[in-house]
């Protein structure tokens, strides 16, 4: 079993090895210089992006959820991060189309930098990785479906909070947990 864990975790380390330091940079800008943020993803990409929507609650940012019956209408001056492994999932591509109507910024990350989301969106985000569809291009991997994808994207999404929080003077910490959940 150990195995396992440490092919996985070398797929993962290979995959976030070759994102790019120049995109990676930008979708922290983008995030810092965003009013609001709100993100969109399905199944597993949905639930990171959920992950992803909390820790920036936690670091400070105003963040929403899209689909939630709480989020609140996207406008100019925010930034909705599409999150799709293939870049072509149907009501991502809708809520991409809807924020740009509205002048909203729109951050894609997925593994396919020509998809019909991207033609949305103001920066993509590419992580390298195999997803369902295992084509030509896709890094090997030992995982299901899109796994490889699922982990280093949960991964990104973490490198780029703490990646904020350290350009931060404050105590982020202990700011971070004074906003955590208390209703638990």
């Amino acid at each position: 079993m150990k195995n396992l864990f440490v092919q996985m975790n070398n797929e993962v380390a290979a995959v976030l090895n070759r994102v790019s330091e120049i995109e990676f940079t930008a979708f922290g800008e983008a995030i810092k210089g965003a009013s609001r943020i709100f993100v969109a993803g399905e199944g597993r990409s949905g639930l990171m992006g959920k992950a992803f929507a909390m820790r920036l609650m936690h670091a400070g940012y105003s963040a929403f959820v899209v689909g939630e019956t709480i989020t609140p209408s996207i406008g100019a001056d925010d930034v909705l991060v599409a999150i799709s492994g293939s870049g072509t999932t149907e009501i991502v591509h809708l809520y991409a189309n809807q924020a740009k109507k509205v002048g909203a910024s729109v951050v894609l990350i997925t593994t396919n930098r020509n998809s019909k989301i991207a033609e949305y969106s103001d920066l993509t985000l590419r992580i390298p990785a195999a997803t369902k569809l295992r084509l030509e291009d896709e890094p090997p991997t030992i995982q299901p479906l899109g796994n490889q994808f699922d982990q280093s994207l949960h991964m990104l999404l973490d490198a780029v909070i703490i990646g904020i929080l350290n350009e931060t003077d404050e105590d982020s910490f202990q700011e971070m947990t004074r906003r955590h959940s208390n209703l638990q």
